[in-house]
């Protein structure tokens, strides 16, 4: 069975000036979220700034938005690491908080070869019993997961769906080929998301619904509904806004975006800084003529 279907949203962390969580403001958020149609949350990803979480705020975020979702929708949490056993540990810890899926990124860094890393996922699928989404995005790692081992990841217990962060339609049409229908795609692309649906994806795990959670899941939906033209008018009508959240390293600019907005609690932790005054001004023209400013 599926984790989920449609819009899963690639939720920031909220900081305060001095660096800690901001809970409230992350309440707001998660309310939000459950109000406007999103169809599952994605904690502590890339875009919620894993990477400069202890493991302990890492673990106290996912229990705080488990304990707040309350099972009306997924909550899907990043457990990935560059080393297995932290990862295997971390893994374990946020399985025993009542996350309801894990999202596992290939090793970066350090990197690996295929084998490597097929080893490294046996490990992880052998030390938990949730679901677990295996995570591509080269870009940022700095290796990939091929066609072949996809189909490979796909026969272990636990692993249940990829989330293609390539953006490569010609590679998302050959990993289709290759799995059955018991494995899913998630696009993490947001600019290409109507395309990996026409190839067998079921949704996104996205940095736009942020923003815009209700387009997002409606554009997932008209497809579903076999309602093309709905879902191409979306995807295309917010091309430009999802091209300048990516104008700088993400989710800098998302963050800049939601304090245009008024959002608080949109601080980042360094290395990540502040989004430049080119990036903000851009920001600022298409959200106002998206109509949200």
């Amino acid at each position: 069975m599926s984790i989920f279907r449609g819009s899963g949203v690639a939720l920031v962390t909220p900081f305060n000036e001095n660096g800690s969580v901001n809970y409230g403001v992350l309440d707001e958020l998660l309310e939000y979220h459950l109000e406007n149609k999103t169809d599952a949350i994605v904690i502590v990803g890339t875009t919620g700034e894993a990477s400069t979480l202890t493991d302990e705020e890492q673990v106290e975020v996912v229990k705080f938005t488990v304990d707040k979702v309350n099972k009306r929708i997924p909550v899907i949490a990043g457990a990935g690491s560059n080393d297995t056993r932290h990862g295997i540990n971390l893994s374990k810890m946020i399985e025993n908080v009542g996350a309801d899926a894990l999202l596992q990124v290939t090793p970066y860094y350090n990197k690996t070869s295929q084998m490597g890393l097929l080893k490294h996922y046996e490990a992880m699928d052998n030390a938990v019993n949730i679901p677990m989404i295996a995570y591509s995005v080269p870009g940022r790692t700095g290796m990939g997961i091929t066609p072949e081992s996809v189909v490979e990841i796909s026969k272990m217990n636990n692993f249940v769906a990829l989330k293609d962060a390539t953006g490569d339609l010609g590679y998302t049409a050959k990993v289709a080929s290759m799995i059955d229908e018991n494995f899913d795609i998630y696009s993490g692309n947001d600019d290409v998301v109507l395309p990996l649906l026409s190839l067998g994806g079921i949704g996104v795990i996205s940095v736009w619904a942020n923003i815009f959670p209700r387009e997002v899941h409606e554009m997932c939906e008209a497809f579903f509904n076999g309602d093309i033209l709905k879902a191409r008018e979306i995807q295309l009508k917010f091309k430009e806004f999802i091209d300048a959240l990516f104008m700088e390293a993400s989710p800098i600019p998302l963050k800049a975006a939601m304090q245009i907005l008024g959002y608080e609690a949109c601080n980042l932790r360094l290395p990540l800084y502040e989004a430049s005054e080119n990036t903000k001004e851009t920001l600022s023209r298409i959200l106002k003529g998206l109509g949200r400013l």
